[in-house]
């Protein structure tokens, strides 16, 4: 029997949850309506130092009306990352639009070196219009991978040279910000035209699902809340005027959000210092590092990165996954390609080298706030051991 189980990424409750979640029940705002969703709208805004926040269902949701409000149409052509989760991509099929996959850096997010290439070498340009293969192109979705930033100084660069929106996934960068450079003090999903965010519950904070979205103009959020809410013009007669989606942020997930934010700098503060942790204890390990986070950045460290020394490792990922499971550490692969997905075989990559290299390499492991320092020690003696068992095969 296992006795001893540490899970990858588990949400905390330690603070107002159950008390404000009771009140919304008491109330009997429950739904889509309730103080809760303006007070964590209120909340994101006064954190991330922003004018306005729309709550939303999911991180997919908030990417998807992102799409809608950048005018992505179809058979437009979206720029997209293949090392990301899937929920990134699927939003440009909703639209009926087509993504190219762009490489990643050594950071996990888009290389700007490659973006501008591609609009450079592969597209056209004129009338302030980026066209591929006579489509036009609308976006790029920029993932801000595990807390990670992009080089968003190149990429805004790039995009206010071609006339593309940028659509910032930071669902799993909350709290991401620069320090240095010329979005120094700016958060991860306020520099570009629209920021997507997720409340998963695998995430730094949770609504159980859930997520928000904000936008460079305020009155664009503003439009973004009214399409999440089935476009409603006239709440007396139920008039519409535009097609709208069921989107909504419900007032119990924010409620459990609003106690989530009071909580989100010592969660963060926590990530940081087991990053630490985990980084000293695996400092010299041939097998494996510890993968950093950008120097000019302060990041919320959501997920930790082992790269396994591939030369001496031959195991699949699944099989160390499966040896890890045996003994109660809980670990996984970063994500298959998208582009080698079924639903995405048959679209255009641009010199894909670091997606797949990282791809091969990368191993998960546990990055829970409420993970103890024997845990985490735990953790390394047997993550070391099971490569070590491998190497030696």
């Amino acid at each position: 029997m296992m006795s001893r189980f540490v899970p990858l990424s588990i949400p905390n409750f330690e603070g107002n949850e159950k008390k404000y979640v009771n009140d919304a029940v008491e109330q009997g705002w429950v739904s889509t309506g309730g103080a809760y969703i303006k007070k964590m709208e209120a909340s994101l805004a006064e954190f991330l130092h922003t004018d306005n926040v729309a709550a939303c269902q999911s991180g997919t949701a908030a990417l998807h009306l992102s799409m809608v409000e950048a005018g992505v149409r179809p058979g437009d052509v979206v720029l997209v990352p293949p090392l990301t989760f899937i929920a990134a991509v699927n939003p440009v099929k909703y639209q009926f639009a087509t993504p190219v996959f762009i490489d990643c850096d050594d950071s996990f997010c888009m290389d700007p070196v490659k973006l501008r290439d591609f609009c450079a070498n592969e597209c056209s340009f004129a009338n302030n219009q980026l066209k591929y293969q006579g489509n036009p192109v609308k976006a790029v979705v920029v993932v801000h991978v595990f807390g990670n930033m992009a080089d968003m100084a190149a990429i805004m660069e790039i995009a206010r040279d071609y006339n593309i929106k940028v659509i910032e996934d930071a669902t799993e960068a909350l709290g991401t910000r620069y320090i240095d450079g010329v979005y120094a003090g700016k958060y991860a999903g306020t520099i570009g035209d629209f920021g997507c965010y997720s409340f998963n519950g695998n995430k730094i904070i949770t609504t159980g699902g859930g997520g928000a979205v904000t936008a460079n103009d305020s009155k664009v959020v503003d439009h973004l809340r009214y399409l999440s809410t089935q476009a409603k013009n006239d709440v007396h007669y139920y008039i519409h005027n535009e097609i709208g989606y069921n989107y909504r942020m419900t007032n119990l997930q924010a409620a459990l959000g609003v106690a989530q934010m009071e909580e989100l700098p010592e969660f963060i503060r926590r990530k940081q210092a087991n990053y630490n942790l985990y980084g000293q204890l695996f400092d010299g390990f041939e097998l494996g590092h510890m993968i950093g986070f950008r120097e000019d950045t302060y990041s919320n460290m959501w997920f930790y990165s082992l790269e396994i020394n591939r030369d001496k490792v031959k195991a699949s990922m699944r099989e160390i996954i499966t040896a890890l499971e045996e003994k109660g550490v809980q670990t996984r692969a970063i994500w298959g390609l998208i582009n080698e997905q079924i639903p995405y075989q048959h679209e255009k990559t641009y010199q894909l080298e670091k997606a797949p290299y990282y791809a091969e390499r990368i191993l998960n492991i546990p990055s829970s706030t409420q993970i103890t320092k024997e845990d985490i020690e735990y953790v390394v003696e047997q993550v070391k051991a099971v490569l070590e068992a491998f190497a030696h095969e």
